[in-house]
């Protein structure tokens, strides 16, 4: 910036001026200086310039897997979010491992980024305690609920019992629950069973015990095996309310395999929306838990907290922990339409 001012025979400050886009800056000047910054080639150091301010101009995202499709679609929407305030978004996968999710909380990534936007899978309520840390961090998921910071979840409960209520009224009665977790404390998987379960209930239907198989994942082979089991156990279903979209997917493999058409024998439901149910034979009817709103809150949250932190505010005289919680829509395509 020295070299630029000097070129132009300006002062650093009115460099400055220029580069920040400063209104009150002769025409002529900033013409002038514009054009030997184009002359020098030079271009602003961000990473000083924030370190400078006292902070890097990144965030951390964590998350159990990138492999998983939700996600991968979640990192891309904060990404964008991110991008709109002038953040990077450093992006680290815990594969659900205990260890690396405690790293996120002992201030590992405290010298690389301004704040944290968390969703752990292996800690659980027993942990909260742990969360109580000293940079900004908003925690996202179901497993943790009362850690005492600020939180950003979907209505799953609400959501998955919209799914089956969806498939009772157009007439289904044998329906099973695909994606019941191995674990069963509070995880998505838990509270959509329990969604799924209180739509029953309400209508009196029952549920097959040999339709509730434990699923560690939810990938697409892993919807695919389990549901191709419980046909095996003879299991006969004129629905599938499936607790995510991959599991989806495999059922409607498996499904087919079996000569079991969807919709016509079989009425099929996902969660999570993901692009690519727009594009599977058909189309999948999907429950769209508000990923872009789960987002773009997220990342205000953490910049609000971020700035409060740059401003100086110490803990009292900050907000108290927010919870904020989604919309989430049922988006109705083929799967469902006889």
């Amino acid at each position: 910036m020295r070299d630029v001012a000097q070129a132009a025979g300006v002062s650093i400050k009115t460099v400055s001026n220029v580069l920040n886009g400063y209104p009150h800056v002769r025409p002529e000047t900033r013409e002038n200086v514009e054009q030997v910054i184009r002359e020098l080639d030079y271009h602003v150091n961000v990473s000083a310039r924030n370190l400078s301010r006292g902070r890097t101009g990144v965030i951390a995202l964590v998350l159990p897997a990138v492999r998983g499709v939700y996600f991968a679609e979640l990192a891309d929407a904060v990404m964008r979010e991110a991008a709109k305030v002038g953040l990077t978004v450093f992006i680290q996968q815990t594969n659900d491992e205990r260890d690396r999710e405690l790293k996120v909380l002992n201030g590992s990534y405290r010298s690389l980024v301004d704040g944290v936007i968390f969703s752990p899978l292996a800690l659980g309520e027993q942990d909260a305690a742990l969360f109580d840390v000293d940079f900004p961090l908003v925690l996202l998921g179901e497993r943790i609920f009362d850690a005492g910071v600020d939180h950003v979840t979907m209505q799953n409960v609400e959501g998955a019992r919209a799914a089956a209520e969806h498939v009772i009224a157009l007439g289904a009665r044998r329906i099973v629950p695909l994606g019941a977790k191995d674990d069963p404390s509070a995880s998505s998987g838990t509270l959509r069973l329990q969604g799924f379960r209180q739509a029953l209930e309400a209508h009196g239907l029952e549920l097959d015990p040999r339709a509730v198989i434990g699923v560690r994942d939810y990938y697409h082979s892993t919807g695919a095996a389990t549901m191709a089991e419980i046909l095996n156990r003879g299991v006969v279903p004129d629905a599938v309310v499936a607790f995510a979209d991959t599991l989806a997917l495999g059922a409607l493999a498996a499904l087919t395999d079996r000569g079991l058409r969807v919709p016509e024998d079989v009425l099929l439901v996902g969660f999570d929306n993901i692009e690519e149910t727009q594009y599977s034979l058909p189309p999948l009817t999907t429950i769209d838990p508000g990923r872009d709103e789960i987002a773009a809150r997220a990342v205000a949250l953490l910049e609000e907290r971020i700035q409060l932190r740059l401003d100086g505010a110490d803990r009292e005289h900050q907000p108290p922990p927010r919870k904020v919680v989604v919309d989430f829509e049922l988006v109705e395509r083929q799967s469902t339409r006889r």
